[in-house]
């Protein structure tokens, strides 16, 4: 008998299909089924989907893209919408979401083009028990963001397999690019729903590479966060750089993703195995929109205009445990340091350690063509003291405990 019920699952999704009340879907619903070779499995699918979700159901069904549709789980799918309808139904947040923004930013399965795979259950059950006493969205986020690393064991490691893993990829490891990050932080929102995007660079301005974070939407905009949680939301360490995007060129643009109905594209620099292929020429398969503009405004309030008058730049300094060794994250460490300027602190602070993307360095905005010393303690504890002058353009600066 147990032989016989995969064959009779067959026959049955074959006449639900053909007898399919058609008038009861849309007509964008139908074409997208079928246009697939797996019609008759996708008609089962959303034929057995309860009532609340077929909405959701619908939604991807149709957006999705068609390699998705064609080979992916169809379990994946269903549980992913289960989880999100739960979601919607559970947090008064997501029940007040604007239709549109849970539809592409709380129900969607994936991100960019990591490896499909499950994570809505699994981090809906790590965190729904956390946020289940917040009143507000607000509130989630930070129990989310700030709890992230501990609850699921990941850290950022240059060593990690890849850049683009998926949530289950890095949770394996206990390790991230910060792209892996992004896309760990976005689904564990989402798994909450939150409505979360991924947002980064091609390049920054000087060419040293791209960079990918997470932004949340909170009380009608979309606010900029990152893996460890920052001291507030739109104030982040690469808020200079990003001061200098040029919403013009691919290369140096910032983009979020968005799903569904997307006019532009969003550049996955990681599928350039090679790192020279010309921006233009990256797969196009993920929706995006150009928000470059608003992290210029942003950066303004906090730096730019601070530096319109041309007499300040930036002096950034990477702690490190070796100063032979400065190859991997796991290289740095956090280390105090103090600027000074005479006998004037002109700032201090914590260089960023081993857990922080490379490209991230205390950075202390200072005026230009200036003697600074820089005093800090090594492995022994004594007093270093490091004299630097900064003259007209931004300057990196090396310390190190031995």
């Amino acid at each position: 008998m147990k032989k016989l019920l995969p064959l009779f699952l067959a026959i049955v999704a074959a006449l639900a299909y053909c007898f399919w009340p058609k008038n009861n879907i849309s007509e964008e619903l139908r074409a997208a089924i079928e246009s697939s070779p797996r019609s008759t499995e996708l008609t089962a699918l959303y034929e057995s989907t309860p009532r609340e979700s077929k909405r959701d159901m619908e939604y991807l069904m149709v957006n999705m893209p068609v390699a998705d549709r064609d080979t992916m789980s169809l379990a994946l799918l269903a549980e992913n919408v289960e989880y999100a309808t739960r979601a919607r139904k559970e947090f008064e947040w997501c029940k007040s979401l604007p239709e549109d923004v849970y539809l592409s930013d709380v129900l969607p399965y994936f991100v960019v083009d990591e490896v499909r795979d499950s994570w809505r259950k699994e981090l809906y059950e790590l965190y729904a028990p956390e946020v289940a006493e917040c009143k507000t969205m607000e509130e989630a986020i930070k129990i989310v963001n700030s709890n992230i690393p501990r609850m699921t064991g990941v850290d950022y490691n240059t060593l990690r397999e890849k850049t683009n893993q998926s949530p289950r990829e890095s949770i394996r490891q206990g390790m991230a690019s910060c792209t892996g990050l992004a896309i760990l932080l976005v689904d564990a929102l989402r798994s909450v729903g939150i409505p979360a995007r991924f947002a980064g660079t091609a390049s920054w301005h000087d060419n040293r590479g791209n960079h990918s974070w997470t932004e949340v939407w909170l009380d009608g905009e979309w606010r900029v966060t990152e893996y460890y949680m920052p001291s507030k939301l739109d104030h982040l360490w690469f808020m200079a750089d990003a001061s200098k995007a040029n919403a013009e060129d691919r290369n140096y643009a910032i983009y979020a993703t968005h799903f569904g109905g997307a006019n532009d594209w969003f550049p996955m620099v990681w599928c350039d195995e090679d790192d020279n292929l010309p921006v233009e020429l990256l797969p196009q398969t993920i929706g995006a929109e150009n928000v470059t503009q608003r992290y210029i405004d942003l950066a303004y309030e906090q730096y730019t205009r601070h530096l319109e008058a041309g007499t300040h730049t930036f002096l950034r300094i990477a702690g490190y445990a070796d100063a032979s060794k400065r190859e991997h994250s796991g290289d740095r460490v956090a280390m105090g340091v103090d600027v000074f300027c005479g006998t004037e602190q002109m700032g201090g602070g914590l260089t960023a350690g081993p857990l922080r993307d490379m490209n991230d360095m205390f950075s202390v905005l200072l005026p230009k063509n200036c003697d600074y010393e820089l005093r800090y303690y090594n492995a022994a504890g004594e007093l270093q003291r490091q004299s630097v002058h900064l003259g007209e353009e931004p300057q990196t600066v090396a310390i190190a405990l031995k």
